[in-house]
């Protein structure tokens, strides 16, 4: 498949059925990283689950709701995490930035290049006015990749997400069409 955008170094796209095994390799090496930050990871999290969610992609993006991408290696196609575009707001066109890297490819930039690739996206192809970066107080790597993206910091969101019945206050980042010209 074709890539939405690429950097030479890494490309972004769309999700296949094909991705399945790959892209549960990827989850499932990376659970002691990703369970403190994301709520859909869970001690009973299992291939079925990921195969529900791939199956959920082509009708929410279609329907406008989530453009959910898959980040690949742009030389060998391997897969390194995922990013994206949900809580899609259609009135002020703008949406939640989010991303993910599998635990071997952390460290090496692939979060903060998959964010600017997103966000030249959405801007580009998908007609976004904004695209935010909202992510907790204390997870500092995520909150590193924002800023090293280049997305410009606007503040502190007190309360701002809630996972697993815990309030969390949230830094807030953002990318707007004018970062890019």
């Amino acid at each position: 498949m074709t890539p939405l955008a690429s950097d030479g170094r890494i490309a972004i796209r769309r999700f296949l059925p094909g991705d399945l095994g790959a892209f549960y390799a990827a989850v499932d090496e990376s659970r002691a990283a990703l369970a403190p930050w994301m709520p859909w990871m869970h001690p009973d999290y299992t291939i079925a689950d990921t195969a529900d969610w791939l199956a959920a992609r082509d009708g929410e993006w279609d329907a406008g709701i989530d453009f959910s991408v898959l980040v690949v290696d742009a030389a060998n196609g391997a897969v390194l995490g995922a990013s994206g575009l949900n809580q899609v707001n259609h009135v002020h066109r703008y949406a939640n930035l989010g991303y993910w890297v599998r635990t071997s490819a952390a460290g090496c930039g692939v979060a903060s290049a998959a964010a600017r690739l997103v966000a030249r996206w959405a801007f580009a192809s998908a007609e976004f006015g904004r695209a935010e970066i909202v992510a907790m107080r204390a997870n500092r790597a995520s909150c590193r990749a924002a800023e090293k993206s280049g997305a410009r910091f606007e503040g502190v969101a007190r309360n701002r997400l809630l996972l697993r019945g815990e309030w969390h206050d949230a830094a807030v980042y953002a990318f707007v069409p004018g970062d890019f010209a």
